[in-house]
């Protein structure tokens, strides 16, 4: 979470709405570990990694439905998704994440 600062400092001095996604659970194997956490601003900007890139892409569109609603929620992508699988999570795991607005 330490290294998303910067970005989520400077985005909020911008005046940018920002999204956090972190890992909450793994099951199997996963590319991140719990913890591990992207930051998203209502650009589509990203600071962090919850999947080493391989669903970066969902995510941010998660992230920004969370901005446009203000709403939180748990995503979870695994192999046997499809979603998942087209989007390349392909190690075999599933991963949960949990993506909230910030509210300055």
């Amino acid at each position: 979470m330490k290294e998303l600062l910067p970005d989520v400092e400077k985005w909020q001095r911008q005046g940018k709405s920002v999204a956090i996604a972190r890992v909450v659970d793994t099951e199997g194997s996963g590319p991140r570990l719990p913890g591990a956490a992207m930051a998203v601003n209502e650009d589509g900007d990203v600071s962090g990694s919850v999947s080493g890139g391989c669903v970066e892409g969902a995510v941010v569109h998660e992230a920004l439905q969370c901005l446009d609603d203000r709403s939180r929620k748990i995503v979870t992508f695994g192999y046997s998704d499809d979603e998942a699988f087209a989007v390349g999570l392909t190690c075999g795991g599933t991963i949960h994440l949990f993506i909230e607005p910030l509210d300055w």
